[in-house]
């Protein structure tokens, strides 16, 4: 376990949060819950069959994790009306209401909207679209916030830059293509982000494979015009760009390639222009330097509900869990 995911458990510890787990089918989800409850860092509900997670569990210890059954719960026709109230404009009809909220996502983020729980994780089953869909109907944007994005945390052994070898990259879990609006909402929002979960002041490089204007193009020209916008939008944060990577991260190059960047190639949190880049940068950080990485996590949602990769192991879900409780503190 990295630094980084210890100082979180310990976090989440220090103000324990309820965090929902949908997903109670999966075995690799009750692993997770079973290291969760050992090491005592958040209280969780599994939503499913009482029954069936008995059966699934084996000689796991899930002693302490609350079972909500949609099926069979007294709440049900709150959450309903909840959710046609929510979406009636939309066309929802109190009997599709009724039918959605069998659906464990949906009854997970509900429970979240209703105070019951701090926060969700799943996506271990679900895909991306279908986990985050009930959290944007139901939750919908925090305030001040325009749009939903994801970020991994990288940690990156025996590494000098960065953070004493942590980032954070963005996007590289969501939107695809951000026009330059987009994209400097994802580089503020991410420079918050890395200061809440890592405690060290953001260092903001918009990437590109330009710095500086050594390269023209309607793809610098994008982040040239996200760098200006999020600049004016967080005039406090250390945001710099366009920048290529090895100019934000590595000080002797930035001396040559951008020698007025106020980084000084010491970035810490870094955009990348479209989720094509944002994904095989992290999975390449990933396996080449050998690093930790935790996500996708999202931000911008009202409340905290985090997605995974279907790839994940119990010790990721068990991860995702820590640094959602530490999400809910704020």
């Amino acid at each position: 376990m990295s630094q980084f995911l210890d100082r979180i458990t310990q976090r989440a510890k220090e103000n324990k949060k309820t965090i929902v787990l949908p997903e109670s089918t999966d075995i690799r989800v009750l692993k997770a819950v079973a290291m969760v409850l050992e090491q005592d860092y958040a209280n969780i509900v599994l939503v499913g069959d009482e029954d069936e997670i008995n059966v699934l569990k084996g000689d796991l210890n899930l002693d302490g994790a609350k079972i909500e059954n949609p099926l069979k719960s007294d709440k049900i026709d709150d959450y309903v009306n909840t959710l046609y109230e929510l979406r009636k404009h939309k066309g929802l009809t109190i009997e599709q209401a009724r039918e959605t909220m069998k659906n464990p996502l949906y009854w997970g983020v509900m429970m979240v909207k209703k105070g019951e729980a701090d926060g969700m994780v799943a996506g271990a089953v679900n895909s991306t679209a279908n986990t985050l869909r009930p959290a944007l109907q139901i939750l919908k944007t925090a305030p001040d916030v325009k749009m939903v994005s994801a970020f991994f945390i990288m940690c990156v052994p025996d590494c000098g830059y960065g953070h004493n070898g942590t980032f954070l990259y963005a996007d590289s879990g969501l939107v695809e293509n951000p026009n330059a609006e987009e994209l400097s909402e994802i580089a503020v929002c991410s420079g918050k982000t890395f200061k809440n979960l890592v405690e060290a002041e953001p260092k903001v490089a918009m990437l590109s494979y330009s710095s500086y204007g050594s390269a023209k193009s309607e793809l610098v020209d994008k982040v040239v015009e996200a760098t200006r916008l999020a600049k004016a939008k967080a005039p406090d944060m250390l945001i710099d760009g366009e920048l290529q990577v090895d100019a934000a991260i590595v000080p002797q190059i930035a001396a040559s390639k951008a020698k007025d960047s106020p980084l000084k190639g010491q970035a810490n949190v870094l955009i990348f222009p479209d989720l094509n880049v944002g994904n095989i940068a992290y999975k390449l950080t990933q396996r080449l330097a050998k690093a930790e990485a935790y996500g996708p996590i999202t931000q911008g949602i009202a409340k905290p509900i985090n997605d995974l990769s279907r790839g994940c192991s119990a010790e990721d879900i068990a991860g995702v869990v820590a640094i959602t409780a530490v999400q809910a503190q704020e």
